[in-house]
């Protein structure tokens, strides 16, 4: 029974021991990068483009007498 209770004490040191080491490891990776950040400028030149790109999809659709409706 002694040597059971020490096998498992053993177990969880390792086992202890182990996060450790990984979590020191994930502490001393590189920094993540920021995102890109985006202008206003940009945001609005793709909102534009996926308005128009919508526009004629829309116009290709009515305009398609086979398309499901």
């Amino acid at each position: 029974m002694l040597r059971a209770m020490q096998e498992r004490g053993r177990c969880a040191v390792v086992g202890c021991l182990g996060i450790l080491v990984f979590s020191l490891e994930g502490c001393s990776s590189d920094p993540p990068k920021p995102a890109p950040t985006v202008t206003p400028d940009q945001v609005r030149s793709h909102s534009d483009k996926a308005f128009e790109k919508l526009k004629h999809e829309e116009q290709n659709r009515s305009t398609d007498p086979t398309a499901p409706r």
